[in-house]
């Protein structure tokens, strides 16, 4: 279970705001967000397991991440790895094999446009305005309600016109759903249905904070986390999107 919520074109001045939690199994092997030495340009953690990664931005002008679909009918491990979706994005190529993949949403910006890509239940894109857009494990629309919840917390600190990161991490660390939610709609599990996963087996690994101003600076932060939900530090790299 994954959720993020992206803010693009919609501020006077970030072009883009990401915010999103990698909900994965804590012993699947990651490396943590790095400039990518055999693909310069990108920066992102990595799955050392599958090979791509769930999220990453490129110095060329692409921001990608990607959220696993709940299918009901269940995972088939012999597809190939969905982190290659990412990896192809930041690269600026189409995702390759998208329809022989396991069900999944991504999220996709450049200068010149967003987009949202899912192959659940058949391959599709759909062209995004400016706004804020959400992602989970179920359907883009209508968005789980934890997905809401991230998107107005997105929305409120743009409204604050604040530069601090850190209540977008704390927004992230959500561990309880909001009283007034319903239940996630295709979303049985209750340990499932906060933002923040705190789960020994599988719960939120990292979060992850982008900022992109309209003059092209970036920030990109990662704050990854033990099975246990501890913090194990926080990484900040800055980089430069051409405008």
């Amino acid at each position: 279970m994954c959720v993020a919520a992206v803010a693009w074109d919609c501020h006077p001045d970030h072009m883009l705001v990401a915010i999103a939690n990698r909900d994965e199994f804590h012993d699947r092997p990651a490396a943590p967000l790095e400039r990518w030495a055999d693909a310069p340009g990108i920066i992102a953690g990595r799955d050392l397991r599958g090979g791509g990664t769930w999220l990453g931005i490129s110095r060329a002008g692409h921001f990608a991440l990607l959220t696993n679909f709940r299918d009901p009918a269940g995972f088939e491990p012999d597809r190939p790895s969905r982190g290659a979706v990412v990896t192809d994005l930041l690269a600026g190529r189409q995702p390759a094999q998208l329809d022989a993949m396991n069900p999944l949403n991504a999220f996709h910006a450049a200068p010149g446009g967003a987009r949202f890509l899912t192959n659940y239940p058949e391959p599709r894109v759909e062209a995004l305005a400016g706004g804020i857009h959400g992602l989970s494990n179920g359907p883009f629309s209508p968005p789980w309600p934890k997905t809401a919840r991230l998107c107005d917390d997105l929305a409120n600190w743009l409204a604050g016109r604040d530069a601090d990161i850190e209540p977008l991490f704390l927004a992230l660390r959500a561990e309880t759903p909001r009283p007034a939610d319903p239940a996630p709609m295709h979303a049985p599990e209750p340990d499932y249905a906060p933002v923040f996963i705190a789960n020994p087996r599988y719960g939120t690994r990292c979060s992850t904070v982008v900022t992109i101003g309209r003059d092209g600076s970036g920030i990109i932060a990662e704050r990854s986390f033990d099975a246990l939900a501890r913090p194990l530090g926080t990484r900040r790299i800055a980089f430069r999107w051409p405008v």
